[in-house]
């Protein structure tokens, strides 16, 4: 039996629960792992609450991020072995795999080697922001040197990593933030220009926004749109677009529909975007390990760990995942192994 964080029904934070849960054989293709540290995504604060894209078979175990080491090999799985120290990246339901637990069983083809001298904390916060950046800026469309590429809500995890993935490729990463006190710290990760937008569910707060991005951008505009926000911001986002940009919103932070952009504006592809397009194929995610080691490698990326919760604190830990004080990066959640 091992200690899991479970919920009987949907609603806040309260509704999360310790409990004893067996964990089973590993079966082909999947591995059983020691979880030293969990990722919180606010994913996972909306599956709680039954808000998100999977709704959740209850009782429902929560988590798709996180890091540790192998204890089991399944049948069938060549790559990995006993005592390997693994990072799990977004790569299925939570229904099916949940990692908010002292052990879990995941696929073996949603697993990352933890660079050597990388501590677990750091091993959970790092795979899904990159990975997702890497996916929108070299798959989707090729950011080129000196594009101006507008990364909304850059304080989050995906935004921090994003911001040192466009400096790294050579183009001009502006970022936008509804706290002004975010400001310093998107410039220190490396933000040519910071915009200050209204809250992310306030339809008219980013009004001034077209004219803020032509404003730090020469009157050229955004070339490429990285935007977690969503909702009726997206039509500001594209108003603020140079001719043939690309706005991918690989967010729903507003928590509102996002309509098709009305009135006049310069052609832009406008496209959804999920971190599964790369964590499930198998040719994309190694292209994109290969990417996130190199800017390690170099110093280009820097892990950026908000704050790190212990695993008894899990209700905090998702009041403050949801709460729009955070500070930028990830929270992680710290697990604490039982003597035996």
């Amino acid at each position: 039996m091992v200690r899991t964080i479970r919920f009987h029904e949907t609603g806040g934070p309260e509704v999360l629960r310790y409990e004893d849960v067996p964990v089973r054989t590993p079966g082909p293709g999947e591995v059983r792992i020691r979880v030293d540290a969990i990722g919180l995504n606010r994913a996972e604060v909306n599956f709680r609450r039954g808000t998100y894209l999977d709704r959740p078979v209850l009782p429902a175990g929560l988590g798709t991020e996180a890091s540790g080491e192998i204890l089991e090999v399944g049948p069938g799985v060549e790559r990995w072995s006993e005592g390997d120290a693994v990072s799990v990246v977004p790569a299925f339901s939570q229904n099916d795999y949940p990692v908010y637990a002292e052990e879990a069983v995941v696929p073996a083809a949603a697993l990352v080697a933890r660079p050597d001298g990388m501590d677990a904390v750091t091993g959970a916060a790092i795979w899904m922001p990159y990975v997702t950046v890497y996916g929108m800026v070299s798959e989707i469309v090729r950011v080129r040197p000196g594009d101006r590429v507008l990364i909304t809500a850059a304080a989050n995890s995906i935004g921090m990593a994003a911001l040192q993935v466009v400096r790294h490729l050579g183009a001009v990463p502006i970022a936008t933030t509804p706290i002004a006190d975010q400001r310093p710290a998107l410039l220190a990760a490396g933000a040519a220009s910071v915009i200050i937008t209204g809250a992310h569910d306030d339809p008219d707060g980013a009004s001034d926004l077209p004219a803020a991005v032509h404003a730090c951008t020469d009157g050229h505009g955004a070339d490429v749109v990285l935007d977690a926000v969503g909702g009726p911001q997206v039509g500001q986002l594209v108003q603020a677009c140079a001719p043939r940009a690309t706005v991918i919103v690989h967010g729903g932070l507003s928590g509102l529909p996002t309509p098709l952009p009305g009135g006049g504006y310069a052609p832009v592809w406008l496209r959804r975007y999920r971190v599964f397009e790369i964590t499930t194929d198998t040719a994309a995610l190694r292209r994109a390990e290969h990417f996130v080691r190199s800017g390690l490698a170099t110093g280009a990326f820097a892990p950026v760990v908000d704050r790190i919760f212990d695993f008894d604190d899990i209700v905090a830990a998702h009041r403050y995942v949801d709460s729009p004080e955070r500070g930028p990066g990830k929270p992680v959640l710290r697990v604490k192994h039982r003597a035996r």
